[in-house]
């Protein structure tokens, strides 16, 4: 689904723990203006790239949920940087 011209979009970011990573993403996947998130370490490296459409919201999204549990399992501290429209 393209993105339309008139969105607007803008970025905000969460830092949040381990263990509340996999939460965290969950809430975010379901709000309906969320386009993309990005999680990254307490260095500022990007780990994993989510581009968050309608279809991701389904069983698709089981897949990287279980990859963001691992990455949870390996981070004490993250950033989600987190895309949104207006």
């Amino acid at each position: 689904m393209p993105q339309e011209k008139n969105e607007k979009t803008f970025k905000e970011e969460l830092k949040v723990s381990g263990d509340q990573l996999v939460n965290t993403v969950k809430k975010l996947v379901r709000e309906a203006n969320v386009r993309n998130l990005k999680i990254k370490n307490e260095k500022g490296e990007e780990l994993l790239n989510i581009p968050v459409t309608a279809a991701t919201v389904g069983a698709i999204l089981l897949p990287v949920l279980a990859a963001i549990g691992a990455l949870a399992a390996l981070v004490t501290k993250c950033t989600i940087e987190i895309e949104k429209t207006k």
